[in-house]
């Protein structure tokens, strides 16, 4: 049976049906694999910053592309923006209409692949995406959709997280446990400047990007952070599934080691400086 996406309102593509692509059913199948909010809720106040500095007006037609359980979405209806948020996992967008109904917003929700938009061309003049857009398996795609449905002049905006950062630090520990699909780019490489001026070409009028700092911070000890993982963190539970005890117990350990290493507080919780890639793309 296929899961298809809600159509927007400019007569966008025909919905993908899922089954018949195996790398956009195991994209769904890795986001829909855990209760993301609680590690969401750490990214909260940087994703409130980002789209501060974005300055947007009141009315701005403004796409969260990957929006999780809404973390960009909501504060930029907050600022006045008319938001649409997309997400491949249903469970994370019932999660983003139950956010925004309690923060009193009105923001629209709908099913569907960053790498297929359900949206027609030109309908956004501003698309955004913090750590979502970057992990879909074919990126030429996402590059080539995101510029698709935002106006020409209009801008789109990304975080991604670096190769460099405790993110991608954290990330090539789960790739030397299980590998990505076979010829899939890693997604670390959207935290690399000159990639992404390739990707966009000349679909991109200007492109700045600029490096920033994110605090990862959660109630609790190293280990236990690393079980939020465990559970509730797509990457982390599809890749402890798709492992054998020994690859779990070497997944753990290195997650542990890292939260440990990069901890700034000695109270019993954790918190974590997080490197990534802030984008700006006015597109052509």
């Amino acid at each position: 049976m296929s899961l298809e996406t809600t159509s927007g309102t400019g007569g966008g593509r025909e919905p993908a049906t899922w089954s018949e692509d195996p790398l956009t059913a195991r994209a769904r199948a890795v986001w829909s694999g855990g209760d993301f909010f609680p590690i969401a809720r750490g990214y909260a106040p940087g994703a409130a910053a980002f789209i501060e500095r974005l300055g947007l007006r009141f009315g701005e037609r403004v796409l969260d592309v990957a929006c999780g359980t809404g973390n960009l979405a909501i504060p930029a209806a907050r600022a006045g923006a008319t938001v649409t948020g997309v997400d491949i996992a249903p469970h994370l967008i019932t999660r983003a209409r139950l956010e925004a109904r309690a923060a009193g917003h009105a923001v629209r929700f709908d099913v569907g692949d960053a790498e297929s938009l359900p949206y027609g061309d030109d309908e956004f003049d501003t698309t955004v995406s913090m750590f979502g857009a970057m992990f879909a398996f074919r990126p030429e795609r996402v590059a080539s959709e995101l510029a698709r449905v935002t106006r020409s002049g209009g801008r789109v905006a990304m975080a991604n997280w670096t190769p460099e950062g405790f993110v991608g630090e954290m990330l090539r520990a789960h790739v030397a446990v299980v590998p990505p699909p076979p010829g899939v780019p890693s997604s670390l490489l959207w935290g690399k400047e000159e990639v992404v001026r390739e990707r966009f070409g000349d679909r991109a009028s200007a492109v700045v990007c600029t490096k920033r700092m994110m605090e990862l911070r959660f109630p609790f000890e190293p280990a236990a952070v690393t079980e939020l993982f465990a559970t509730c963190y797509g990457p982390t539970v599809a890749t402890l599934k798709a492992t054998d005890p020994r690859g779990a117990s070497q997944l753990r350990e290195a997650l542990t080691r890292l939260f440990t290493e990069h901890n700034t507080v000695t109270d019993g919780t954790t918190a974590v400086q997080a490197e990534y890639l802030e984008v700006e793309v006015r597109t052509a």
